[in-house]
């Protein structure tokens, strides 16, 4: 099934007003790159390459196949993020103000949205290999109107895959559906104590959600609620760091110890564990980022010696979640035209990455950034809300 998967992660979108803490911006990072390296490693496999000649195939092929795993850690994230920023912004998930809220997540998902759908559009009527919407059932002004409509994975899931560029807005629908019933959930039950259990209802179903949608793969792994399960795991967090947000140092460690090696296991160890957990290996995965995520909020760090590159990834995740598929047609392209050895296929890793950071800065930098500032300066009126918002969500 891993092997199978060709999906990407998106909930990648972080939150206003957070401090920036590069732990979690590390975790983001690792998961948007083993995004990309899935969607190069459907075209160009690394265990083909003479990587496998010094590492085990195994390792390679999970480097390639945990795609789809790193779509619920960026939920996990997303929901953490998204309830610890109303938190400090709020105090209190019940006195969330609806306005500001959705004028936030628009300010932030729309203007890449939108331009990622013309582009895709444009390409579509140009007739650009890789970019045309040919399956029956499936049309262009219904891709648009799905991925608007935030029903892009159902869509999937009744009529088959869309072309890469499209298929990655699956866990976009996902995400952004959960949040529009968020705060009003939030404001109805007004009480943690009535949230709390709510919430917890949502992750535990994960795994029979999950299991209950075997006979269609697609919709299986795109479905709301399994999705929702990690992003409710991730607003659970959220809570318990505020609970406990002063830690000793060495529980902290332990959280995120534990939560790294549940991680590790789930994704490297996969094979072994899913004959004993079933679906429940999601729960895990979901579980243990949750746990990284309370222990790495708790003791944020500053710097990172040697792996700041990828906690730049993580601050990006959202532009090259969006954009990446340009660059791995473009170079899977290039690949396969020049008829190049299989066996030196890694190499063309080393020119994907980076070109798929430089296209998400430049996304970021020429398209997010004044877009989300330019939306909440006229979406949020109060002065104290444009203080507050002045910051782009990066």
């Amino acid at each position: 099934m891993r092997e199978a998967n060709g999906v990407s992660g998106n909930a990648v979108i972080p939150s206003a007003g957070i401090a920036r803490n590069i732990g979690i911006d590390l975790l983001r990072g690792l998961a948007i790159v083993l995004v990309i390296l899935n969607h190069i490693g459907i075209r160009i496999p690394l265990k083909k390459t003479l990587l496998a000649e010094f590492l085990p195939r195994s390792f390679l092929s999970n480097l390639n196949y945990n795609g789809y795993e790193a779509v619920f850690v960026f939920f996990v994230i997303s929901g953490f993020l998204i309830a610890g920023n109303a938190l400090r912004r709020w105090g209190d998930l019940a006195r969330i103000d609806i306005k500001t809220f959705y004028a936030l997540r628009f300010s932030r998902i729309v203007p890449c949205l939108l331009l990622l759908l013309a582009v895709l559009s444009v390409l579509h009527g140009l007739g650009v290999q890789d970019y045309v919407i040919d399956r029956p059932g499936q049309s262009l002004p219904r891709a648009i109107l799905v991925a608007l409509g935030l029903h892009l994975n159902w869509y999937e899931g009744m009529t088959g895959y869309l072309p890469g560029n499209w298929d990655v807005l699956w866990s976009l629908s996902i995400e952004e559906a959960f949040y529009i019933g968020f705060p009003i959930v939030c404001l109805l039950t007004r009480r943690v104590w009535i949230l709390v259990p709510l919430l917890l209802v949502l992750a535990v179903s994960m795994p029979w959600t999950h299991m209950a949608l075997t006979g269609n793969e697609i919709w299986q792994e795109k479905a709301y609620l399994p999705g929702m399960s990690a992003i409710a795991i991730g607003v659970i967090g959220a809570l318990l760091a505020r609970r406990f947000s002063v830690l000793p140092t060495v529980p902290a460690r332990a959280l995120i110890v534990i939560g790294a090696l549940g991680m590790l296991a789930e994704m490297f160890e996969g094979r072994v564990l899913w004959p004993i957990m079933g679906d429940s290996i999601l729960l895990l995965l979901t579980v243990s980022v949750m746990l990284m995520l309370i222990g790495l909020q708790a003791r944020a760090a500053t710097s990172v010696r040697g792996i700041g590159w990828l906690a730049s990834w993580g601050r990006l995740s959202y532009e090259i979640y969006l954009s990446h598929m340009f660059v791995v047609y473009a170079v899977v392209r290039v690949y396969r035209s020049t008829g190049s050895d299989i066996r030196w296929g890694f190499l063309w890793y080393l020119l994907a990455l980076p070109l798929c950071w430089l296209l998400g800065k430049a996304v970021a930098r020429f398209v997010s950034i004044p877009c989300e500032r330019l939306l909440r300066a006229r979406m949020l009126r109060s002065s104290g809300e444009r203080a507050v918002c002045a910051t782009p969500e990066n």
